[in-house]
């Protein structure tokens, strides 16, 4: 069985590795356990699509739930799906600095990306956006 999870977190002060070895950690794990997915990362705030088995995707999740790098977890959307949406990225990067507010403000009540604030529908839509209008800049 395939599921789709979203979750957002905060950075902890404890996260001193740069956002590329977290994504060569990231895109390593995923790789070996099946699991796909994007990363939105900006002003210390982790949001991420995750998709594979319910096996992997709950074990990661909880993995994520107990890490010194994250804190305020908070799961925005979980669902079973019939096929993965990104099947071939272990982990893609969507660049925050680059991305045009219009996008944002398109699902969101104001212009700065805070998926604290959105429903985990609208975030899964801005993900949809961004991948489909080409905003991510790593597919790993």
């Amino acid at each position: 069985m395939l599921v789709r999870l979203l979750y957002v977190s905060r950075a902890t002060q404890s996260t001193t590795e740069s956002l590329e070895v977290i994504l060569q950690r990231a895109r390593r794990h995923n790789a070996e356990h099946g699991i796909t997915g994007i990363l939105c990362y900006s002003n210390n705030i982790f949001m991420q699509l995750l998709e594979g088995s319910r096996e992997e995707v709950n074990r990661l999740y909880t993995e994520i739930q107990r890490s010194v790098h994250h804190t305020d977890v908070q799961l925005l959307h979980y669902d079973e799906i019939t096929e993965r949406q990104y099947p071939g990225w272990t982990m893609g990067l969507v660049d925050i600095g680059e991305l045009n507010t219009s996008v944002i403000l398109k699902y969101s009540e104001g212009a700065d990306f805070n998926p604290y604030a959105n429903s985990g529908w609208m975030s899964l839509a801005i993900l949809e956006e961004l991948a489909a209008t080409a905003q991510v800049v790593g597919r790993g």
